[in-house]
């Protein structure tokens, strides 16, 4: 990398949440230009309790503390990504992925959209810029974004996307439109003072 290129460049944290078996894990390596760091661990007696497998009951192993991965998006812009854990016993770590986060992607599931109502409210409370993709299952019947807004009762300036896991350029798309909007909702909370007076 040469020396103008190392100065203009960026790195931002993203998160990557969602409900219990919803495709976070999948999403970090289907776009990672890095062999992805994963904490999948198989699923046990002792989490059935605990772990709810509805819709995804084929799902042997979780995530118990996070994924890793990183995209390039531009010569100059890194996206470094962290996949949350989904079940609500490992949500204590939540707090310390979302350090210096620049934003989320609350990946959801329209078999069960109520899972995904944690991870937006904890973005909610927290004003951490958000979007909602909805991952694409085969053999599920397809759901307009606004008809999932609605359901979700998320703020009309809260994009809903489509996307596809399992699909490198789906997955990009998502987090291409997460910095943007993220950009878009920090520069709204800028103090007017902030932005330079026009000339006149």
């Amino acid at each position: 990398m040469d020396s103008a290129r190392s100065d203009s460049f960026m790195a931002l944290k993203i998160l990557v949440a969602g409900g219990f078996g919803v495709g976070k894990t999948t999403l970090v390596g289907s776009v990672s230009e890095i062999r992805p760091l994963n904490t999948e661990e198989r699923l046990t007696e002792a989490g059935r309790p605990v772990d709810r497998l509805d819709g995804v009951q084929q799902k042997t192993t979780t995530t118990v503390a996070m994924d890793f991965g990183r995209i390039t998006i531009h010569d100059d812009l890194a996206l470094y990504l962290f996949g949350t854990p989904g079940q609500n016993r490992f949500w204590f770590l939540w707090d310390e992925l979302a350090q210096g986060a620049l934003g989320a992607v609350v990946l959801a599931d329209t078999r069960r959209l109520a899972d995904s109502f944690a991870a937006i409210d904890y973005f909610e409370h927290r004003s951490i810029p958000f979007v909602v993709a909805v991952n694409c299952f085969d053999g599920v019947r397809a759901h307009r974004a606004e008809e999932v807004a609605r359901a979700l009762d998320l703020d009309p300036a809260t994009p809903v996307l489509l996307c596809d896991a399992r699909e490198r350029a789906s997955c990009k798309e998502v987090l291409i439109g997460l910095v943007e909007h993220a950009a878009s909702a920090y520069e709204a909370r800028m103090p007017a003072n902030s932005v330079s007076p026009s000339a006149g």
